[in-house]
């Protein structure tokens, strides 16, 4: 049976985006603008507006490091998995016996 790509897999979860993007939040509690993020992180506009509306469909890490670095943040703070059924931090495991946990 062929491996299922990541794109099925998000195509399976449902059809709301089961990452969350919280930009607008550390923007507001930097008193920073997303054109000003843009400046700084050196992407565009409009691409950093996709990404904060939920829309992109993909992040490269260069692209999260430097939104990370500009914010003073870590990336977890940027993005949040949403599980299949609505849980922020569905997981297989208990926290407690996550490897890095």
């Amino acid at each position: 049976m062929p491996r299922k790509r990541a794109t099925d897999t998000a195509d399976d979860l449902d059809t709301d985006q089961a990452i969350e993007v919280h930009l607008d939040t550390l923007l507001a509690e930097r008193g920073m603008t997303l054109t000003e993020l843009s400046e700084h992180v050196g992407i565009t506009l409009v691409n950093l507006s996709v990404l904060k509306n939920g829309h992109a469909r993909a992040i490269r890490f260069s692209t999260l490091a430097a939104i990370c670095d500009a914010l003073d943040c870590q990336p977890g703070d940027v993005l949040t998995w949403r599980g299949p059924r609505g849980n922020r931090l569905a997981s297989r495991w208990p926290r407690s016996a996550c490897p890095a946990g």
